[in-house]
């Protein structure tokens, strides 16, 4: 590890262009340095799924409500207070006073049923737009009280609500900017206030001067500790490590697998761990192109793919192998869905694509019906990305099964994964419940995206409006069981893996403490202070 350290050390020189300023002498003193790997397509909160989007979105803006640190609990935040009418399909919320948009605009009610109202229109595009549930109507009844309405029941609304997609906006900002909001700036009511964004490069943040609304329990201070906030674009693992070691560094949660042991031993580094955090990997495959159409094919990947060395070789511990689609601590989770989940088994995967007459072709790659079994995945260009699917590829080569890699920067990324250009994609992503995870991306109502699989299937889609709308607890955990059935049966993913979340922070940062809504480790980053 000591070598590992001194080659990144080296590698700092040289690795970043120079805009991006990585070497230099040292960060100014009240400015934090956050280091990523990736960037974000825009930062407009209803138009990214992106978790590099939300990492900055939850300090630049707020949502009525937030979710603490034991990923259950629902806290006031924008709305101070909420009821709920007894038959589940109105949520009437009461907003604090004192809140300000960072150009001292005060918050009112007109607002976030603006920011709610755009979030679900049609003309939005947004990718997660059912996320605010069966909305019939969202109004102001007065000038700090929204009256959220649904056409039924829907059981994870505050949940939902707390994710960065239900941000309340500047709508004077917005009208202003256009398609250009979250692009060439953003007015929202967080601890930090946009200052400027290069893409591919840094993005830069300031201080709220009013803010003082931080979410009620969960941090020590309502308000922020530094001045300044640069989210700073360091694509290699090694460069990211050693501007952390040296200073040039604040604070990743980009951490190479194989540093985290080290960094926990090391005594000018802090570690932080999130242990309530869902965040897993995983190969989806669209079920009506050519060759991952065939339900065998899909199987006999599942069986043909080392999901333990696979993971051992790319998170060196901070991961394991997902044998499931959920992760088992997930409420919702089912027990006999994750049974079905085909185990390794390679030469039962040359059996199953025998059975289904895909023959060995003289290039080792197998045909049927004049079809050769090769397939294109696409993928967000990212280390553990790049490490794993070399391995699936190669497994998959070995029961005739031809794999191509096609990796793409996140700028353009996400604009590819919305197409129809590819076979399979790679991907990783946050959830809570059963409900939210499959809802996101087996619902036929979200292709092309977020299901990109192009999945289309009624009794899917029966259950999970089931899982969505019962009253009853017992009905609601065995519709959502049964989604997980069909959608296990039909081998519609290639589970990979569970990733755990550790934040490491330099010496002079104090405070820190991961979070984890949708992957995002710092959150509103309120208690975070600098020693120098």
């Amino acid at each position: 590890m000591r070598k590992m350290l001194a080659a990144a050390l080296l590698a700092l020189a040289g690795t970043l262009p120079a805009a991006v300023a990585l070497a230099q002498a040292a960060n100014p003193r009240n400015t934090l340095v956050v280091l990523r790997e990736i960037d974000s397509d825009n930062y407009d909160p209803p138009r990214s799924t992106a978790r590099s989007a939300g990492e900055v979105v939850y300090m630049m803006s707020d949502t009525l409500v937030a979710l603490d640190f034991d990923m259950t609990t629902i806290r006031p935040l924008l709305a101070e207070r909420w009821e709920v009418s007894p038959d589940g399909k109105t949520y009437t919320f009461h907003l604090r006073r004192d809140v300000t948009f960072c150009d001292g605009r005060p918050l009112t009610a007109d607002d976030v049923v603006y920011s709610i109202n755009r979030w679900i229109d049609p003309a939005t595009r947004s990718p997660v737009r059912w996320r605010a549930g069966p909305v019939r109507e969202i109004r102001a009844r007065d000038s700090h009280t929204v009256e959220y309405e649904l056409n039924e029941p829907f059981g994870e609304l505050l949940y939902q609500l707390t994710l960065f997609f239900a941000s309340i906006v500047d709508r004077h900002t917005v009208e202003r900017l256009g398609q250009n909001f979250g692009v060439q700036g953003f007015n929202g009511t967080g601890p930090f206030c946009w200052v400027s964004w290069t893409p591919r490069q840094e993005l830069v943040l300031q201080r709220h001067p009013n803010y003082r609304w931080g979410p009620t329990g969960m941090y020590q201070n309502p308000t922020p500790q530094v001045d300044r906030v640069v989210w700073r674009i360091a694509p290699e693992s090694q460069t990211r490590l050693a501007a952390l070691q040296t200073g040039q560094g604040d604070v990743t949660q980009y951490i190479p697998a194989i540093a985290v042991q080290t960094l926990q031993r090391t005594p000018n580094v802090r570690m932080s761990q999130q242990a309530n955090y869902f965040w897993d990997h995983f190969m989806g495959f669209k079920v009506d192109k050519p060759v991952v159409n065939d339900p065998q094919v899909r199987r006999a990947i599942n069986m043909a793919v080392n999901r333990d060395a696979l993971v051992r070789a790319t998170w060196f511990g901070t991961a394991v192998p997902a044998d499931a689609y959920l992760n088992p601590a997930t409420t919702g989770f089912d027990a006999e869905a994750a049974r079905l989940v085909p185990r390794f088994d390679p030469d039962g995967a040359r059996r199953v694509l025998d059975e289904a007459g895909w023959r060995m072709g003289p290039d080792g790659i197998r045909v049927k019906d004049g079809q050769r079994a090769t397939f294109l995945v696409y993928g967000l260009q990212t280390q553990a990305a790049q490490q794993y699917l070399q391995a699936v590829q190669a497994d998959l080569r070995r029961v005739g099964l031809e794999m191509r890699i096609q990796l793409w920067d996140a700028t353009v990324g996400w604009g590819r994964l919305a197409t129809q250009e590819f076979d399979a994609f790679v991907m990783s992503y946050p959830y809570v419940t059963a409900t939210d995870a499959f809802s996101l991306y087996f619902n036929s109502a979200n292709r092309p995206t977020p299901n990109r699989m192009n999945w289309s299937d009624p009794a899917t889609d029966a259950a999970l409006r089931e899982a969505q709308t019962a009253v009853d607890p017992a009905v609601r955990a065995a519709a959502i069981a049964r989604a997980q059935r069909i959608i296990a049966e039909a081998n519609v993913w290639l589970p990979v893996a569970r990733e755990q979340l550790w934040v490491a922070s330099s010496q002079r940062v104090e405070g820190v403490r991961a979070h984890g809504i949708y992957g995002v480790a710092l959150y509103k980053g309120l208690d975070i202070r600098l020693t120098r």
